[in-house]
């Protein structure tokens, strides 16, 4: 059985070249363990797809958006091509469990980290499109992505979590998110970095990541999510006090968490900015 047997059934596509589609699939910590067992790993192909990708949303989301200006088209194409769109994209392909990883990235949790698998979702891109052609590989990115292409989002929630937590401190108190560098930790090719984010003299998000980037934007998603949490209770418990007939004074962090702006719909734990590609 081929390497990429499974996948192709799993796309529907008439494959042609099933060791450039078993290529996408190799991570760099496989074939550094296992140096002749494949025609190289998917780097290269994950700088074409990510071009290719981009290219595909951006044509699409123009033709579906005809009101939308540049920037708002911009925005709705960053929520689809980030790290964490690509991500979700490659989590309904279940595309994680057909990747060769080395030992060491599969124990730390490679076949679902958002930016693994958006790296291998460019890489699948790239060679969809050497192997069957532009038109191809835009009907098949069109058809993947068709829900977040036709969503009607508000600007709002197509920012990325360090935007929206930035901008929900500086209406509440005028500071900004403060992300302190907990430990980098791992050799210069694999270092993974965990960073804290603080609000208001409180930690309220940690996040981890391969670089700090990553890591600052999964501590702000993270935060966003306690926010909410605390928003909820606050109603809950001003509700509970206004049917017990009491008055439930606010205090200033629970207005602050009220003024708190919409979450991205399907925002993933681990949320970056950029593409993986990127």
């Amino acid at each position: 059985m081929h390497p990429a047997d499974a996948l192709t059934e799993r796309l529907g596509l008439a494959i042609r070249d099933r060791d450039l589609l078993a290529q996408a699939l190799v991570h760099s910590s496989w074939l550094h363990e296992h140096p002749d067992a494949a025609r190289g790993h998917n780097e290269r192909l994950e700088f074409l797809g990510d071009a290719v990708v981009s290219l595909a949303v951006s044509e699409a989301l123009y033709r579906r958006h005809p009101n939308d200006d540049e920037g708002v088209l911009s925005a709705r194409r960053a929520a689809i091509v980030s790290t964490p769109g690509l991500a979700r994209l490659a989590a309904r392909l279940d595309l994680g469990a057909y990747l060769f990883l080395g030992e060491g990235e599969a124990q730390r949790g490679g076949r679902v980290r958002p930016s693994l698998l958006a790296s291998a979702f460019e890489a699948l891109v790239g060679a969809l499109y050497l192997d069957l052609g532009w038109d191809a590989a835009r009907e098949w990115i069109v058809g993947w992505a068709a829900d977040e292409i036709a969503a009607d989002s508000a600007l709002t929630t197509l920012k990325s979590p360090k935007s929206r937590l930035q901008e929900h401190t500086q209406r509440t108190s005028g500071d900004r998110p403060l992300y302190h560098l907990l430990e980098a930790v791992g050799p210069d090719h694999e270092k993974q970095f965990r960073i804290e984010v603080v609000v208001d003299g409180r930690v309220l998000g940690v996040g981890e990541g391969p670089s700090r980037r990553i890591a600052e934007t999964s501590a702000a998603a993270e935060a966003l999510e306690v926010l909410r949490h605390e928003r909820q209770a606050a109603r809950v418990a001003r509700a509970e006090a206004h049917h017990a007939g009491e008055t439930l004074p606010a205090p200033d962090a629970v207005a602050a968490v009220t003024a708190l702006p919409a979450a991205a719909p399907g925002d993933p734990d681990p949320a970056t900015e950029p593409s993986a590609g990127s």
